[in-house]
């Protein structure tokens, strides 16, 4: 019994650590973001800066997911995280002292994107290491649901704190959350992962090693796969958020917030249902529905119309698209949780993120000329019509291999 309540109470504080993190993490990105919307209103640059802040992830998740497996996971999120916030006092005090031009921003979300590459791999890798693999599906929908708090609060926040204060003051926030999470996880004793002696290979091979893991598991890897096409569509439009509040509905950065919020709202209400009542058996086939979801959100948001009962629409769609983005996430990390090796851990869930770190810039600079010459709402129902076709294509290759097997 007091087994059960230590690996609780040590889940809870690396959780709520996290959710700090995540909460100063939103708020200074949604202000950087709407700075430069407002700055620029392009596009063009909205996209840019989402390829800079994913680039890192493109080139450097596979490192990232070796040192996860080789070195201790507890320092590599401590360090990733105290490197962002020392990155958001550095910047804060040039923009405090000098008048900045808008593409020292993009520097500044290159080094978050760095920093996030060597985090994700580790955190996620040290979960399975303290909680029991029954209670996987559970301690990933608290940390989805603290993660959607943030994503809640921290635009809220960021709105708030960008109409009251310069730029400079704003970005103070993302360091309170580093500090706050790095001395929870400091805190907390990680049990040592045991590891097979195996002869030391190079980066390649131990990367392969982790790609492995989808090619065995073949329903993992069609799942994978369906999730690569389908970030190539969906992934940039994370980037053009602030442009379909600004430009298309032409609203302030409140009502900006508040598509946040709405987004925020949908990940909340499926992050409880996983936590608390829902008992999935089928992770794989839930995974799937939450793709089929997001394709058919982004969809409607590009059909509605430009007034305020069609940003009310917007907004709606906004909760469903939180709520799928959870139903595909959350049973998906905890079918890799269950059935990779610990020691190889790492480099699965780096994989994850190399999938979606190169999608992101390749979508985004496929999408951003399209997006400034159509609209932001022709974008949406392009990538949503893209993720309904894509994933009707694979599920009937799924399913023609299967019966061929059975027959």
């Amino acid at each position: 019994m007091l087994k059960k309540e230590k690996w609780k109470l040590q889940f809870t504080m690396i959780a709520l650590g996290q959710a700090v993190s995540m909460l100063g993490s939103h708020g200074v990105q949604f202000a950087l973001i709407w700075w430069l919307a407002e700055k620029t209103s392009s596009p063009l640059m909205l996209g840019i800066s989402g390829l800079v802040a994913y680039l890192p992830m493109s080139l450097l998740s596979p490192l990232a997911g070796i040192m996860a497996d080789r070195l201790n996971r507890k320092a590599i999120s401590i360090v990733s995280d105290m490197g962002m916030g020392i990155t958001a006092v550095l910047y804060a005090f040039l923009l405090s002292m000098f008048d900045l031009p808008v593409w020292t921003v993009f520097v500044m979300l290159c080094v978050r994107g760095i920093g996030s590459t060597f985090q994700q791999p580790a955190i996620q890798s040290i979960i399975p290491q303290l909680v029991p693999e029954d209670q996987l599906i559970k301690t990933n929908g608290w940390m989805q649901l603290l993660n959607a708090g943030a994503f809640l609060f921290g635009p809220v926040i960021g709105a708030s704190l960008y109409a009251i204060f310069p730029m400079s003051v704003v970005l103070l926030s993302d360091v309170v959350g580093a500090v706050f999470a790095s001395a929870a996880l400091a805190v907390v004793k990680i049990p040592k992962l045991e590891r097979k002696e195996t002869k030391t290979s190079g980066m390649l091979e131990e990367f392969k090693e982790g790609v492995q893991i989808f090619r065995e598991d073949k329903k993992l890897l069609y799942l994978v796969t369906a999730e690569a096409f389908c970030m190539f569509f969906y992934a940039p439009l994370s980037s053009f958020y602030p442009l379909m509040t600004s430009d298309y509905f032409d609203l302030s950065a409140m009502y900006g917030s508040a598509v946040e919020l709405a987004f925020a709202v949908g990940m909340m209400a499926s992050s409880l249902l996983f936590s608390s009542v829902l008992k999935i058996k089928r992770k794989i086939r839930t995974s799937f529905i939450g793709l089929f979801g997001m394709g058919i959100m982004s969809a409607v948001c590009g059909l509605v119309p430009p007034v305020m009962i069609g940003w009310a629409a917007f907004a709606l769609c906004c909760v469903g698209l939180g709520a799928s983005g959870n139903v595909h996430t959350i049973p998906l990390t905890a079918y890799i949780q269950e059935t990779a090796a610990p020691e190889k851990m790492g480099r699965a869930f780096s994989v994850l993120t190399l999938i979606s770190s190169v999608t992101m810039p390749v979508g985004l600079l496929f999408s951003s000329p399209i997006a400034e010459k159509a609209g932001v709402d022709r974008w949406f129902f392009i990538s949503g019509a893209a993720i309904v076709i894509i994933m009707t294509v694979i599920l009937c290759l799924y399913r023609m291999k299967y019966r061929k097997r059975k027959s």
